[in-house]
């Protein structure tokens, strides 16, 4: 038995929801787990997709279908309506098999693809621009000259050089005979000092001569090719005004309500952040769309959830059916502005680390090493003083602590902090030259069924939703890691982690990215599924003591 439907808005039968009881706050949308009546939406929209094929949307299920491969990521969000009556409202980010029209899920703050729309107006000029482009780099006239230039450039080039090699051979014979090394034989007669000069001079002229030659020759093609490369150029100056005007237009048409019915258009909701203006597709995502709906209706927001649903892309972790938070870069401020006044689940990064202890686990003149607890973080944060440096500080009163490295807040195990500048300079320098052995004990969320490897998956920044990274073959930097398995269970593995490399959540990404081992490390709540603590842990350090010059290594042990 299904929710009723009744225009947008899916209903809960009422033996469904009997019992529940209503969140008294809105879901914090960074970091949550569904309230029991959004897994429940979440569920019927999923089944909702699996028994729709109508859609005609490729999400990689089926490797016979044709099209692009675009996983796409879904939203619910219950309500009330004026009456008290529970319910949910469905929603996609972007657009759904070409359209942003279908019954069943929320409209677009602004629906860019209705018929006849300035977008679409605009957007087909701007591919006759596109079209126009390509005709010219496509013409044989173009191609022909782009050769023709090339070849008599290298063929010029090559005569040149001959030429001048042979006018070096020519003055080193001169230089000789200045010398006195070339002595003429008999009835030769001597060569004087003005015939060497006029040598000198020819050799000159015919080099200028022929470089002048072939400048004369380059030029005119290179004239002919740029009459081509113009236009080109104006082509794309003008797609690149167009398509910066058209940004702003829409811009201006993505406008955001919030409870008390406040609006705050896309372009002055990101003027006050980092990034100063909107980013691309700012405002498409689930969230926006679904809240813009029940503020613009008289439905009361209750409770969020956001899933993916098909194949993952390459780039980030995303896994099918699994429960993400709202993007950062992108909807953060957006959101700031809809949740304006509504009482919101407490921010979970803002808690502190608990217990003020710390365990020591060595300590002399030079540096300290502590056993870092899973949750508190290295360095104090925006919003977040407790940390491993704040606790030290407090213990070690006079002296200042100096990060060495850092760990993610919810790894856990050792983390090393120099006390001597000096200490500082001499640890640092080993880890960047990489000298540092590090092991690492990790439990992944399935069975994996090799033993042992190497991950060699460069990684980057997602810079519209930090902290999280991306997977990128062009930009990202080199990261290695190698693993052994220790223990099999019957869902789950632990294993052991040596990072050749330090990039930020190398381990994670390596563990959760299906081009590593595509399998998360239990408890990670960016890249897999959050639990009571992140199961990762820094089991092992090896390094020269900056003192006594000796090795010296620590070890703990994980606690699962």
């Amino acid at each position: 038995m299904g929710s009723s439907s009744e225009g947008r808005i899916s209903y809960f039968p009422d033996e469904w929801v009997e019992g529940i009881v209503l969140p008294e706050k809105f879901t914090f949308p960074f970091y949550y787990e569904p309230h029991a009546l959004a897994k429940m939406a979440a569920a019927e929209l999923q089944h909702y997709l699996e028994s729709h094929a109508d859609l005609e949307h490729n999400f990689g299920f089926d490797t016979a279908k044709e099209g692009l491969v675009i996983g796409k990521m879904f939203g619910i969000l219950v309500v009330q309506d004026r009456e008290g009556k529970l319910g949910y409202l469905s929603a996609f980010s972007g657009k759904l098999a070409g359209s942003n029209d279908h019954p069943k899920f929320v409209p677009p703050v602004f629906d860019m693809l209705v018929e006849n729309s300035f977008f679409l107006k605009e957007q087909e000029l701007i591919n006759t621009i596109n079209d126009s482009i390509e005709k010219i780099e496509r013409s044989a006239d173009y191609i022909q000259l782009k050769q023709d230039v090339q070849e008599l450039a290298a063929l010029s080039a090559e005569e040149i050089a001959a030429l001048k090699l042979e006018l070096k051979i020519n003055k080193e014979n001169r230089d000789r005979i200045r010398a006195g090394q070339h002595a003429p034989v008999a009835q030769e007669p001597a060569i004087s000092e003005a015939e060497l000069v006029n040598q000198s001079l020819y050799d000159k002229r015919r080099l200028r001569d022929l470089s002048g030659k072939w400048k004369q020759e380059l030029d005119a093609l290179q004239a002919r090719l740029a009459q081509f490369e113009t236009h080109i150029e104006e082509l794309k100056n003008e797609r690149k005004e167009r398509s910066a005007a058209l940004q702003q237009q829409l811009f201006g048409q993505y406008v955001f309500l919030n409870k008390d019915g406040k609006n705050k258009s896309l372009q002055d909701i990101f003027s006050r952040t980092a990034f100063g203006k909107p980013p691309s597709a700012a405002g498409e995502c689930a969230t926006p769309k679904l809240l813009q709906y029940a503020f613009a209706n008289g439905y009361k927001p209750l409770a969020m959830a956001e899933f993916w649903w098909g194949a993952s892309p390459k780039s980030e972790i995303r896994k099918h059916k699994h429960f993400y938070p709202a993007c950062t870069g992108k909807c953060k401020p957006i959101l700031e502005h809809m949740l304006e006044g509504m009482p919101v689940d407490d921010n979970p990064f803002l808690q502190t680390g608990g217990d003020s202890g710390l365990e020591i686990v060595y300590e002399d003149e030079s540096f300290i090493v502590v056993n870092k607890p899973a949750g508190l973080r290295s360095v104090p944060g925006v919003d977040i003083y407790d940390s491993v440096y704040a606790r030290l500080k407090n213990i070690l009163v006079d002296i200042e602590p100096l990060m060495v490295h850092r760990l993610d807040m919810g790894t856990s195990g050792l983390l090393l902090v120099a006390k001597t500048r000096e200490a500082h300079k001499h640890i640092q320098k080993q880890f960047l030259q990489r000298r540092v052995s590090k092991r690492y004990r990790a439990l992944l969320s399935k069975v994996i069924d090799r033993q042992e490897g190497e991950i060699d998956l460069p990684l980057r920044a997602d810079f519209f939703n930090r902290p999280r990274q991306l997977v990128c073959f062009e930009t990202g930097k080199k990261s290695i890691t190698r693993w052994n398995v220790i223990e099999r269970y019957e869902h789950t593995t632990k294993v052991e982690f040596w990072p050749l490399t330090g990039r930020t959540h190398q381990l994670r990404m390596h563990s959760a990215h299906e081009l590593g081992l595509n399998a998360p490390i239990v408890g990670d709540d960016l890249y897999g599924t959050a639990a009571e603590r992140m199961y990762l842990h820094a089991a092992h350090l090896e390094f020269i003591h900056p003192v006594t010059r000796q090795k010296i290594c620590f070890d703990v042990a994980e606690d699962f």
